[in-house]
C-alpha cells in the first residue's frame, strides 16, 4: 500500500473529513486531497505530523509495514485518538503508549467526567 491509500484509510477509520483532518494539523484541505492523490508528497516534516497524529510508525503511513507497532487494533487506535488530541489528557497518552482499549476506555471515562465537574 502506497502512502496515499495509507493516509486516506488512516483519515477515514478515524473518522475525519479531509477538512477535519487538514484542521486539527493546521494544513489545507487541498494539501490533504493532493496527499491522498499523490499529486504532492508531503515533507519529513509533515510525515512525522501525521504518523504521530495517527500514531502509527513512518514506516506504516510510508506504506513499508502491513501493521502499525503502536495500536493493532484500529479501535483501541480511535481511542487513544481521542486522548491524544485532548491537550490535558496527551501527557497521559505519551507517558504509556500500550495501553489496552480498556485502559483506554478508563482514561477517557475519567477525563469526561472531570470536565463534567469542571463545566467544561
Amino acid at each position: 500500500m502506497e502512502f496515499k491509500e495509507r493516509l486516506k484509510e488512516l483519515r477515514k477509520q478515524r473518522g475525519y473529513s479531509q477538512v477535519e483532518l487538514a484542521d486539527k494539523l493546521g494544513l489545507s484541505k487541498s494539501t490533504i486531497g493532493a496527499y491522498e492523490t499523490g499529486d504532492i508528497k508531503p515533507s519529513l516534516d509533515a510525515i512525522n505530523q501525521l504518523a504521530e497524529f495517527f500514531m502509527v510508525d513512518v514506516d506504516y503511513l510510508l506504506g513499508n509495514e502491513s501493521r502499525s507497532t503502536y495500536y493493532m487494533d484500529p479501535e483501541v487506535a480511535f481511542k487513544a485518538q481521542e486522548i491524544y488530541i485532548d491537550p490535558e489528557a496527551r501527557i497521559l497518552l505519551d507517558a504509556k503508549r500500550d495501553l489496552s482499549e480498556e485502559d483506554l476506555n478508563v482514561v477517557i471515562n475519567m477525563i469526561k467526567a472531570l470536565k463534567a465537574k469542571e463545566g467544561k
